[in-house]
């Protein structure tokens, strides 16, 4: 098992990419904490049934109280942390006339302000045992913008890759890996949102000529979080079958 006895944190980790994520990182013998705000007993008991060792702590992740505390309570019951693994994220719709304020801030954050209260929590942990990974969920839209999202969440992915960056180089010293992942066009909740024209548009546009899947996201994150990887930092690695080549 390529993250046996592995302690890790996942933020939303009961949908979408995030789902697939703790399912594939379970199966390869993590244990693993999900940061939720709702009821997600059903997924645990689904993963436990199977002898994988998963467990969830109501947490708002927007409050850095409440994230410490979580982070400080997996580290006393498992005695460390290994893998920090910010997926959770909203999205907007709204143009950037009609887009509120509180909508604004509610995507950043979401996407940037929790992934650094969680990045920050699980630092000193990781930092003092010399050794870790943390691994971010971005997207495509950090790179070339917002075309039918609200324009926060193509700001909010954009300054999560900076962010990686900026960790990468701060915790190397450290042997803390930072990283990200930049998918587009992947089958989830938000992608069902399309209409069938919106879809058969971002499908022409990819040169592979499908739309991704969850468990090839969670597939890269697999590799990235594992020793496999231990000399790449800094990077995010485009999923998006060719949309992006850069």
């Amino acid at each position: 098992m390529r993250l046996a006895n592995k302690r890790v944190i996942i933020t939303g980790g009961n949908r979408g990419i995030g789902r697939a994520i703790t399912e594939l990182f379970a199966a390869e013998g993590a244990k693993i904490a999900l940061l939720v705000r709702s009821d997600v007993s059903p997924f645990i008991q689904e993963l436990t049934d199977k002898g994988c060792t998963v467990l969830a702590i109501k947490t708002d992740i927007t409050d850095y109280e409440q994230v410490k505390q979580a982070v400080d309570s997996v580290v006393q019951l498992w005695g460390g942390l290994d893998i920090l693994v910010n997926n959770a994220a909203v999205i907007s719709r709204e143009g950037v006339l009609e887009m509120t304020l509180k909508a604004w801030h509610h995507v950043m954050n979401v996407n940037v302000n929790a992934a650094f209260y969680c990045s920050k929590a699980v630092i000193g942990y990781l930092s003092e045992q010399k050794s870790g990974t943390i691994l971010n969920i971005s997207s495509v839209a950090a790179k070339c913008g917002d075309i039918t999202a609200a324009p926060a969440y193509g700001t909010s992915k954009g300054a999560l890759t900076t962010l990686t960056r900026s960790l990468a180089r701060q915790l190397a010293p450290y042997n803390v890996r930072v990283n990200a992942i930049a998918p587009h066009a992947i089958v989830t909740e938000m992608s069902a949102q399309w209409s069938d024209e919106k879809r058969k548009q971002v499908v022409s546009a990819i040169p592979l000529g499908r739309m991704g899947r969850v468990e090839e996201v969670a597939n890269t994150a697999l590799f990235l979080a594992s020793d496999e990887a231990l000399f790449i930092t800094g990077e995010t690695i485009n999923i998006n079958g060719g949309y992006l080549m850069d």
